[in-house]
């Protein structure tokens, strides 16, 4: 990949608004991450969760807890960090969307009925982040103004 291709994974025009989006985005991702993972903030931990996913029909349970616990956990750290910020909210956006077919349509929009309307929230704002970039604040603007010089 050459330098110019490179830059424009990291280059953004986002500005200070890039930080406001992708922060508390990551921040609420890695946390659900962390459940999954490791049963932190009152989860389930892999096997849990795995057993938790198996029963709704996504097999292996254990795998897909390890890689949506895995999207969530260190996409979320990427997106606080605004590293590799692009490619981590679209493994993100494509964690939430899965969320949203697998587990939450059948109930509506509503959360209060565990409805989509949380994960549909947190896919948009990933997309938006995926458009704009990281912003200035973020170590993929430090990695662009290295590569540009």
């Amino acid at each position: 990949m050459n330098t110019s291709r490179l830059n424009k994974l990291f280059v953004s025009n986002a500005g200070l608004a890039g930080l406001i989006l992708r922060a508390p985005i990551g921040l609420i991702l890695a946390a659900h991450g962390a459940q999954k993972l490791f049963a932190w903030f009152g989860g389930y931990g892999l096997e849990g969760t795995g057993q938790w996913m198996a029963s709704i029909g996504m097999t292996p349970g254990y795998l897909m807890a390890l890689l949506a616990g895995s999207a969530e956990f260190f996409g979320g750290l990427a997106l606080v960090l605004g590293l590799v910020t692009r490619p981590a909210a679209v493994v993100a956006a494509f964690t939430m969307l899965v969320a949203i077919f697998a587990v939450h349509i059948g109930n509506g929009l509503f959360m209060s009925n565990n409805g989509y309307e949380y994960a549909l929230t947190l896919l948009v704002a990933l997309v938006a982040v995926t458009v704009q970039g990281s912003g200035t604040f973020s170590l993929d603007n430090l990695i662009a103004k290295k590569l540009n010089r």
